[in-house]
């Protein structure tokens, strides 16, 4: 095995033990306050708001719009109408708030069906139930600390409804 697919094979494999990357919170650190927000960055870096859209449109990430309608991101075709059309919710909610939605959205609205995009345990695991054969390892979040910042930092520019 190459060095640099080796270095690439422990840095996936620390991310997935801790969930995070050197100088990231790890999803057991987010200090969320009582109203579910999370006021300091997740990375200690600004968000890259044009990854943050990335992030938001594919389906192999954040998959936002399954659930979300963006026009923004207009050409991303098949926007959900489950949750609030996200239009304009860089001017609804503060930073520390998106940051808390998108982390845990269940640590503000305890309701709510929008899956915790930065959450390792806790799950509920139907398969032993059902079938006795769910994973017993840790999962690894949905997104990592810098996609979080990085959805946060483009939600952000959504300020017009």
């Amino acid at each position: 095995m190459k060095l640099k697919q080796l270095k690439a094979l422990t840095l996936a494999t620390a991310f997935a033990a801790t969930g995070s990357v050197a100088g990231a919170a790890g999803p057991k650190e987010v200090q969320f306050d009582e109203y579910g927000a999370v006021a300091a960055s997740l990375t200690g870096a600004a968000g890259d708001a044009a990854n943050g859209a990335i992030v938001v449109g594919s389906k192999s990430q954040g998959n936002c719009v399954a659930c979300h309608v963006v026009s923004a991101l207009a050409d991303v075709p098949f926007q959900g109408e489950v949750g609030p059309v996200l239009d304009g919710a860089g001017g609804r909610w503060s930073e520390a708030e998106l940051r808390g939605l998108v982390a845990n959205a269940k640590m503000t609205f305890d309701g709510t069906v929008m899956p915790a995009f930065y959450k390792v345990d806790g799950f509920i695991r139907p398969g032993d139930g059902y079938t006795g054969k769910a994973p017993t390892e840790a999962l690894p979040p949905i997104l990592s600390a810098q996609e979080i910042e990085d959805v946060v930092a483009f939600l952000m520019t959504l300020t017009e409804e």
